[in-house]
Formats: structure tokens, C-alpha cells, sequence
């Protein structure tokens, strides 16, 4: 089994209601795993948000948490409910035919991984969806919960930061010609899961760094942004989407020469999001 169902990095003062969480950069392969799967220990890995974690690895010393899924996101997906489970990979559990997650293939133990390749040959136990959700899934939400209690208890609110990456085709038909290509994707559930003006901010802080910005398409962002985003209780919650292809070679799973760069980048906007936080903890102290 992975070694670990998260960890987390509290910095030293805790100095905005911002939270950062990367569900999917978990990478903990173990060899059964591997053995089990149809897939080899490369392919296997093309839905992982590889290198997520070091693209907001500062957030810590700015002062915010950064919550890392341990298990990696073909075992299973932290991004969905306990309840997303898919018939077709597990014995014995209930047809979920209006989830088009689910029906994809993509539930909490997913079927298969990106470009719809089966990760598995034959179904899994019942009893193994259920200790992978115990032993991973539900420790991982315990801890992303606690820390946006954490949050609304210091400063009267919580900002999570959902930190994802895209493949670079994701965006073929969005794009609209003559203009450039987007590059982050803002996930607010269109307006559900967070208050404009955060997300405007958020957005701005991407812009001025030099990014393209879209919201909701195609990503509006999943369990995460729906089951944690409660605006009207000061709880925010905001899906980012990131271009693999601005500093990874998505065939080979490696950085690009130019990720340090990049990485630089992403460092001032981490620093303005978490300053979200600050400023508005700022304006509630002066209501």
C-alpha cells in the first residue's frame, strides 16, 4: 500500500486563510500495484498532476498549509465522494449510470486513466474499495476539513486553493482563434463554490504574472470545489488548472529545463493568492 494518505506543511506562522491542496500529485507506486495493473509503471502515471506539489511548494514559508495526497490518483481519487464508486471495476457495487464521472471511468477507484486506458484487468473486491477509501480517502478529508476549520477559527474565513494541472489538449476546443491559447482554468462551480470577488482576485493574480485565464471550461471543478466551496459561510473554495505543457515534457513525465523558471513564476502568484487572504482578514477585522 502507499506509505502515507497525505502529508501536510504548516508553516512556522500562519499568516492568511488561504489553504493549498494538491490531490493528485501523489506518486507512491507500490510494486503489487503495478503487478496488478494491465498498465506499466509509466503509462500509469499520465493522470497524475505530476510536479504540482513543487509548483506550490512555497506556500508554506509564505505562511499557508500545503495538504499532499500520499496515494497517487489512478489508485485512488481524492478528488471524488466516497460514493462515486463504478460497477464495472467493483464487485458488488451499485449501478451510478447518472454520474458522468463514474460512467467514465473516473470514479474514487478509477477505471482507467487518461485517454481511457484500463488500468485493471477483471474487477476488484468490494472489500478493497472500501480500505483504500478508510485508509486513504478519509484521512486525506479529515485533514483538508480540520485545516479549513483551522482557518475559519483564526480569521473568519477559508480560502482553498485546489492546485490540478491539465494536459495541453485539454484545451483544443476551448480556444477561440486569433486569441491565446488559455493556460490556468479557475473552477468555481459557476459562482457556487466561491465569491466573485475572491475569484477575481485569484484570476488576477494569474494574469499578472502573464497568464491566459478562463473559468469553468472545461473545468468547473469536482467533489473537491462542490462538497467544500460554502460561500455564504465565509468557506471559498476555487479548482486551478494548469497547462502540463508550460513546464513538463507530458510524454516523458519530466520537468522542462526551463522549470526553475517556471516554478519562479509560480512562487508570485502563490505569494498574491495567499495575500488574498490577508486582505481580506483585514477588511473583516475592520467591519
Amino acid at each position: 500500500m502507499p506509505k502515507h494518505a497525505y502529508s501536510v506543511i504548516r508553516p512556522s506562522v500562519l499568516r492568511s486563510s488561504v489553504v493549498f491542496a494538491s490531490p493528485h500529485s501523489g506518486r507512491d507506486y507500490p510494486d503489487w500495484f503495478i503487478r496488478k495493473s494491465v498498465l506499466d509503471g509509466h503509462t500509469i502515471r499520465s493522470s497524475e498532476d505530476a510536479f504540482v506539489d513543487r509548483l506550490f511548494s512555497e506556500a508554506p514559508d509564505l505562511g499557508s498549509p500545503l495538504l499532499l495526497a500520499g496515494a497517487p490518483r489512478a489508485f485512488i481519487d481524492m478528488n471524488r465522494g466516497a460514493a462515486e464508486l463504478d460497477s464495472a471495476i467493483i464487485e458488488g457495487a451499485a449501478p451510478n449510470k447518472h454520474n458522468p464521472r463514474v460512467a467514465s471511468g473516473l470514479g474514487v477507484i478509477p477505471r482507467v486513466v487518461a485517454n481511457g486506458r484500463a488500468i485493471y484487468q477483471g474487477k476488484l473486491p468490494y472489500a478493497e474499495a472500501e480500505r483504500r477509501i478508510a485508509k486513504y480517502w478519509q484521512p486525506y478529508h479529515d485533514r483538508l476539513g480540520q485545516l479549513l476549520a483551522d482557518a475559519r477559527e483564526e480569521f473568519g474565513e477559508a480560502i482553498l486553493i485546489d492546485c490540478h494541472s491539465m494536459p495541453h489538449e485539454a484545451m483544443d476546443g476551448v480556444s477561440q482563434q486569433g486569441s491565446r491559447r488559455p493556460e490556468i482554468v479557475l473552477g468555481d462551480r459557476y459562482g457556487g463554490a466561491a465569491a466573485q470577488d475572491i475569484v477575481d482576485k485569484v484570476e488576477a493574480a494569474f494574469v499578472g504574472a502573464g497568464f491566459v485565464v478562463t473559468r469553468n471550461m472545461p473545468f468547473a471543478g469536482a467533489y473537491v470545489t462542490q462538497h467544500y466551496g460554502r460561500p455564504s459561510r465565509r468557506q471559498h473554495a476555487i479548482q486551478i488548472e494548469i497547462d502540463r505543457s508550460l513546464y513538463m515534457d507530458e510524454t516523458l513525465i519530466k520537468p522542462l529545463s526551463s522549470f526553475a523558471e517556471f516554478q519562479s513564476v509560480m512562487s508570485k502568484v502563490v505569494s498574491d493568492i495567499i495575500d488574498i487572504g490577508i486582505s481580506d482578514q483585514s477588511a473583516l477585522a475592520a467591519e
